[in-house]
């Protein structure tokens, strides 16, 4: 499935913010690899993402980690995104799958930290329209 590039609006701004967000489970453990584990993961990032309005471009989970591409909104920033996903997705999977599986029962699911990188316009693109931003502005104002 291709992704189309669209712009974003809110009443204060235009954006296409994309993230590729990449995080483990705790001591990097194989605990991901059945499929229930992934369906259910999948689920959980779906709802949190319709409910606070973002959008999983692509997702894909290992069985020690999981890659996500996901289009944000400004309000949120990526520590906040990944705050509601790891900590809602911890919570409600050992609920659900309680014991089994080799999940941690009273700690957090996933490790601490996280990889997060921004995926955006070309940055050749970027970069000449900003040098030759002074010559558009003039043609503009003529």
């Amino acid at each position: 499935m291709q992704y189309k590039r669209t712009i974003r609006t809110l009443s204060h701004c235009f954006y296409d913010l994309k993230y590729h967000i990449v995080w483990a489970p705790k001591y990097r453990g194989k605990v991901l690899k059945e499929e229930s584990i992934k369906q259910e993961l999948r689920r959980i990032f779906t709802t949190i993402c319709k409910w606070k309005h973002w959008e999983v471009i692509e997702l894909n989970i290992q069985e020690d980690h999981i890659h996500l591409v996901l289009l944000s909104t400004p309000r949120d920033s990526v520590s906040y995104v990944m705050q509601l996903l790891k900590g809602k997705s911890s919570a409600w999977l050992k609920k659900k799958i309680k014991r089994k599986h080799g999940l941690y029962e009273k700690e957090s699911l996933w490790a601490r930290g996280y990889f997060a990188s921004t995926i955006g316009l070309d940055e050749h693109l970027i970069r000449r329209y900003v040098k030759h931003q002074y010559h558009h502005n003039q043609m503009g104002t003529i």
